[in-house]
């Protein structure tokens, strides 16, 4: 049978990683690291309903980020705001499809498998659901690991709002969208991070 390292009264410091004694039960005084002084729990408080807090905002705010325009191109005077989508379709219509495929993935397909990964992680923790532990949580590190790239849209806008600043001739605005966007992604970011995925592994041992 293994022994988890929760039973031998140990726990893992979230901000430096080094594994820690725990005091007994009894005793009053609150673990802390003793390389960081961080306070140290076998588990993240309330780490589930944080979760669920921020991953129900990010979904709410998807729904403007992908509706509302995200970018103006005024070229000699004229220019018609876009959406992601639309903006995608005239990258591939101009036969940029390299570039188009890098908006999509980093605009929607991230951000919408991101939201998905997070709903299912916290629904089979919730109700206890059996399914296998080791790919979840190799979804929780994918995740985890990806969303430092879901900023690349809003990057290469603000590049762009910075260089292409030529008057009527040519000029690049931002749009509402952008704001909402970068919520999702901040928000998104924040949910992977309270989810203590060691809340998979309690299942094992329930």
């Amino acid at each position: 049978m293994t022994v988890t390292a929760r039973q031998q009264g140990l726990a893992r410091c979230l901000s430096c990683g080094k594994l820690c004694r725990m005091p007994e039960p009894q005793a009053k005084h609150r673990a802390h690291c003793p390389r960081c002084n961080r306070a140290v729990s076998y588990r993240q408080n309330a780490s589930l309903t944080y979760s669920w807090a921020l991953t129900i905002a990010a979904i709410a705010l998807l729904v403007p980020a992908n509706m509302l325009p995200i970018l103006t191109v005024v070229s000699f005077g004229q220019g018609d705001p876009d959406t992601i989508m639309s903006g995608v379709i005239k990258l591939w219509e101009s036969q940029l499809q390299a570039i188009a495929a890098v908006v999509f993935i980093a605009s929607v397909a991230v951000p919408v498998a991101k939201l998905v990964v997070m709903l299912l992680l916290m629904v089979v923790v919730q109700f206890k659901l059996p399914l296998s532990k080791q790919q979840c949580t190799l979804l929780y590190r994918f995740i985890h690991f990806i969303g430092r790239w879901s900023m690349l849209d809003l990057f290469m806008i603000s590049i762009l709002v910075t260089v292409v600043h030529m008057g009527n001739i040519a000029n690049v605005e931002s749009g509402p969208a952008a704001l909402a966007f970068g919520a999702v992604v901040v928000l998104t970011m924040l949910a992977a991070d309270y989810f203590d995925p060691r809340l998979l592994w309690d299942l094992e041992h329930e």
